[in-house]
C-alpha cells in the first residue's frame, strides 16, 4: 500500500509551486484532481515544446494526475469544485492574490462545508502587507529575498537556474500538508494553510542573513567558490575542465599540500598558514594549485582527491546528469507514460522501504473530465464551458 493511498486532493493549480507539491503527493499514492481552464490549461503547459512537443516544466511536475477542465468563472464551475472538496482531503490553491476567495473557493468557504479538509494556499507575499497584491514570478522573489543580491560573481549579481523560491514554497506546502494530515488523524481538525514565496525563500537564506545581521556585511558573491573557505571552489585542469574541490580544515590542508600538490612545505607557507590567511591570499594560492593540475585532466585530479580523501566534484552538464554513474547505480531512473509516449524520470528523493513511488501518466489537458464529474454526479456540460 503506497503511504497516502486513498487520500484526495483538489488542486486548483497552475505553473511550479502547487504543483510541485502535488506531485509529491501524487507519488505517493495520493489522488489528485488537477483542475483546470479549459481550451488552455495550466499555462505551464505552453512554456516550450522540449519533450517531444510538452513542456519540460508541465511533464516534470503533473505526472500522476487527473486533469478536469472546469469554467470557474461559471457558478457551474465553483459549484463542481465544492462538490469535489465537500468528501476531498485536502484543497490545494496558488490562483493570483484575493482570486479563490472572489470564486468562494477560500478556506472559509470550503471549510464550512468540509471542516476536515486541509486547505492550502500559496502566494507571493502572503495576505496582508503592502506586497499582499504584488504579483510574484520567482526571479522577482529571489530579488526581493536578497538571494540574487549574493549569488553570482564580484561583477555582477545573478539568479539562481532553477525556480527555487517556486520549489522552497511548494516543499513547505507538501510538508505543511503531511504535518496537517497527521494532526488530522488525531483530532480529526482540517487545516488552514498559507505559504508565501518570499517568506518560504527568506527562510533559506538564514545563513546569509544571519551573517549580514550581527556581523555587519553580507557575504561576498564569489561565483562557485566559497565566500569564507579556501579553497573550496573550482580550480581548472589541464584538459581545460573544472574539478571542485572542499577543504574544511587544517588537518585536510596539510593532506593536499602533500599528496596533492606535492608541496608539503606550502601548508606552513606564511601566506596559507591558516583559513583565513588562504582566503586573504586566494589568488596566489589558485595559481600554485592550477599549476599542480595543469598536466592532469579533470578526471585524473579528481581521481587523486578521492584517493587523498579530498572532497571533490566534477562539474556536469544536464547531459552529465542524465548519464550519471551514481543515479544509474542506484537505478534512480523509471518510465511513465504521457500523451506523447514514455518519458524517463528521476524516482522522488525520498526511499521509504516497502513501498515505490507510482509516477502515474502526465494527463492531457481535459482527460478526465467526463469520467470525474460523472462520478461526482455533476453535469459536465454545465460545469466545463468556458466563459463568455
Amino acid at each position: 500500500m503506497n503511504p497516502l493511498e486513498g487520500l484526495t486532493v483538489i488542486a486548483v493549480e497552475q505553473a511550479v509551486a502547487a504543483p510541485f507539491a502535488s506531485r509529491q503527493l501524487a507519488d505517493l499514492g495520493a489522488r489528485v484532481i488537477k483542475v483546470e481552464r479549459p481550451d488552455v490549461g495550466d499555462f505551464a503547459r505552453a512554456y516550450d515544446e522540449t519533450v517531444k512537443g510538452e513542456a519540460s516544466h508541465f511533464v516534470w511536475l503533473n505526472r500522476g494526475k487527473q486533469s478536469v477542465c472546469l469554467d470557474l468563472k461559471s457558478a457551474e464551475g465553483q459549484a463542481a469544485v465544492h462538490t469535489m472538496a465537500r468528501t476531498a482531503d485536502v484543497f490545494i490553491q496558488n490562483l493570483a492574490p484575493g482570486a479563490a476567495e472572489r470564486l468562494g473557493l477560500g478556506a472559509d468557504h470550503l471549510r464550512a462545508e468540509n471542516p476536515g479538509l486541509i486547505h492550502v494556499s500559496i502566494s507571493g507575499y502572503g495576505p496582508g502587507g503592502p506586497y499582499s497584491a504584488k504579483k510574484a514570478y520567482d526571479l522577482l522573489v529571489q530579488c526581493e529575498a536578497g538571494l540574487v543580491s549574493i549569488t553570482g560573481t564580484e561583477a555582477e549579481p545573478s539568479k539562481v537556474g532553477i525556480s527555487i523560491a517556486d520549489i522552497a514554497s511548494g516543499m513547505y506546502a507538501y510538508t505543511g500538508i503531511l504535518t496537517a494530515l497527521i494532526r488530522r488523524q488525531r483530532t480529526g481538525e482540517g487545516a488552514t494553510i498559507e505559504i508565501s514565496m518570499l517568506e518560504a525563500l527568506a527562510e533559506w537564506m538564514g545563513y546569509p542573513l544571519n551573517y549580514a545581521m550581527y556581523g555587519g556585511t553580507a557575504p561576498a558573491r564569489t561565483g562557485a567558490r566559497h565566500a569564507s573557505i579556501y579553497p573550496y571552489g573550482p580550480f581548472r585542469c589541464g584538459d581545460d575542465r573544472l574539478v571542485f574541490l572542499g577543504l574544511q580544515n587544517e588537518r585536510e590542508w596539510a593532506t593536499f599540500c602533500q599528496r596533492i600538490l606535492d608541496q608539503p612545505e606550502l601548508a606552513l607557507d606564511p601566506r596559507f598558514s591558516r583559513n583565513s590567511l588562504r582566503v586573504e591570499n586566494a589568488d596566489e594560492l589558485r595559481a600554485e594549485i592550477e599549476t599542480a593540475f595543469a598536466d592532469s585532466t579533470a578526471e585524473a585530479v579528481a581521481a587523486k582527491l578521492e584517493d587523498a580523501g579530498i572532497a571533490n566534484a566534477l562539474l556536469r552538464d544536464m547531459h552529465g546528469l542524465a548519464e550519471h554513474p551514481q543515479l544509474r547505480a542506484r537505478d534512480r531512473w523509471q518510465s511513465y507514460a504521457s500523451p506523447v509516449g514514455e518519458l524517463r524520470g528521476l524516482v522522488p528523493p525520498v526511499t521509504i522501504a516497502g513501498a515505490s513511488p507510482l509516477m502515474g501518466p502526465v494527463p492531457a489537458l481535459g482527460e478526465h473530465t467526463d469520467a470525474v464529474l460523472d462520478e461526482y454526479g455533476i453535469v459536465s456540460a454545465e460545469a466545463s464551458t468556458d466563459a463568455t
